[in-house]
This record gives C-alpha cells, structure tokens and sequence, in this order.
C-alpha cells in the first residue's frame, strides 16, 4: 500500500512539472504551447525594460526552458561526488548570492523553478547592469557578458580569457535578435489570445 502511495505521489508531482517547450528555436511557437509565459513576459518587461527577446534568449541558453536545471556535479579525484561546481539552479540559473540580492533589493519571495520569478530576476539584473555598468538592455552581448560573470568580472574584463564564453555570448546575441524578429509576427496574436482569454 506505502508503495502505491509512493508511485502515485511521484506520478502527480511530475505532471505539476512544466516541461521545456518543444520548439526553442522559434518564440511563437514557444509562446502558443505556453501563453501564460508570454503574459510572465510582458509583464518582466514592463517592469523591467528587458526586452522579452534578451530575457528569453538568457533562459533558453543558461536552462533551456528546464524549471529544475543545475550546473554539472564536481568530482574529486575525477569520480568521487563533491555538490555542484556552482549553486545556480532554476530557468535563470540564478546563483544563491545573486538570488539573494534580488529578493532584499525587490522584497520579492519567489522560486528559482518558478518562470516568472525567474523572468523577474533576469529584468531585475539586467536592469541593474544598466544602472551600474551602462550596458544597454537591449545588447544581449555584453549583458549575458555581464550575467555570467558577475559585474566586478565585467569591469575586470575577465571574459576576455574565456574564448568559449565569448562565443556563447555571440550566440545568446543571435538567439535574441531571432526570437525578437519571430515576435514581431506573432505579436498581435499573442496579444488577440490574451484578450481572449481574460
């Protein structure tokens, strides 16, 4: 009986999961299999003045779409389990002190696995990186530049050692500017679905 009762638990408890959209490449299609992320959007966006574009590429790339994804585990001697390489978790991968940080400056709760809280997060910190830095947020660059390695890292230019990450920022760039180019044809939709549906 306590087995069935496990089974059934873990069964209800997956399905309350959202899972990743089908289609990452294409913003459209992302926001008519799961309308309410563009209402969590729209409403980081008006917040927060990050374009939904950059907010999602950001998602996409430090996630992909995955309410529960943490960084790889780091081993010692190369095979005995030692925690994480780094506490990030959630859509944003928002790490524990980052996290933090947003939940004094914003007197916002929230979870890490729930989308729109980490939506708010992505536009609280790229905000921020604007006030601070002078990063446009609407260059996904040099904010993702700026996302991945702390702004004390962006102004040491710590990024310029790290080839690989300079081509994942370029990507995360073309990422953006291909879901904001996707959005502006579906937008009208998107906003005929939503009046529809309140």
């Amino acid at each position: 009986m306590r087995a069935l009762a496990v089974i059934l638990a873990t069964i209800i408890l997956g399905g309350c999961a959202t899972s990743p959209p089908n289609n990452q490449s294409n913003l459209c299609e992302i926001f008519r299999e799961k309308p309410d992320w563009y209402g969590d959007a729209k409403e980081m966006q008006e917040d927060w003045g990050t374009p939904i574009q950059v907010a999602m590429a950001f998602v996409k790339q430090e996630s992909a779409f995955r309410h529960d994804a943490r960084p790889p585990k780091d081993y010692v001697l190369g095979f005995i389990p030692w925690g994480r390489v780094s506490s990030a978790y959630g859509y944003a991968q928002a790490q524990d002190p980052a996290w933090e940080d947003f939940q004094t400056a914003t007197d916002h709760g929230g979870s890490r696995s729930d989308f729109a809280d980490s939506l708010a997060f992505i536009g609280w910190y790229t905000s921020e990186t604007q006030k601070q830095l002078g990063v446009s947020k609407w260059d996904p660059y040099n904010q993702y530049l700026a996302y991945h390695e702390g702004r004390g890292g962006f102004k040491r230019k710590s990024y310029q050692s790290k080839p690989s990450l300079i081509r994942v920022a370029r990507k995360v760039e073309q990422q953006a500017k291909d879901y904001g180019w996707q959005l502006k044809q579906c937008r009208q939709e998107l906003e005929d679905n939503q009046s529809w549906w309140f």
